[in-house]
């Protein structure tokens, strides 16, 4: 089992309502509010993948989309 690696972070800024739950539950301070009160992710380098910004977001607005180390790119 390999570790698990970053494929996409998409933030739906039209469902983002700035609610700043994925900010308080990020780990790595990933995220961040922007002047428009919606979530961006400003340290996509720090991303552990752990998904709980995608889980605490009340508007589903947040998808994170990984593969284990080793899987075949084309998946």
């Amino acid at each position: 089992m390999g570790k698990t690696i970053l494929k996409k972070h998409t933030i739906n800024t039209d469902w983002c309502k700035g609610c700043g739950i994925c900010v308080h539950f990020c780990p790595k301070q990933v995220l961040e509010l922007d002047e428009r009160e919606k979530a961006v992710a400003r340290r996509l380098e720090d991303c552990i993948s752990c998904r709980l910004c995608e889980l605490r977001c009340p508007d589903l607005a947040i998808e994170i989309i990984t593969a284990r180390e080793g899987e075949d790119e084309q998946q």
